[in-house]
């Protein structure tokens, strides 16, 4: 994951917090629902990054494989 992503959802994930907080403590029930909406898509888009990160480095390593695999071809 990026730096700039994990900033961005890090900043989404903390004013979540603190709308969800002041909500809570001044009885605004919009913006509590707003601040926990914001902290659920920043978890969301974490997951979405892990999940392309995940998706590289299978990529990777299928590569690797097929390397190895062709290596082992080629010495026979």
């Amino acid at each position: 994951m990026g730096i700039d992503n994990r900033l961005t959802n890090a900043a989404t994930n903390h004013l979540g917090a603190a709308k969800e907080g002041l909500g809570r403590r001044t009885g605004d029930r919009e913006l509590e629902r707003e601040g926990q909406g914001d902290q659920a898509q920043a978890k969301i888009q974490d997951a979405g990054e892990k999940v392309k990160d995940a998706a590289k480095d299978i990529g990777g390593n299928l590569k690797d494989a097929a390397a190895k695999i062709k290596e082992g071809f080629a010495k026979h």
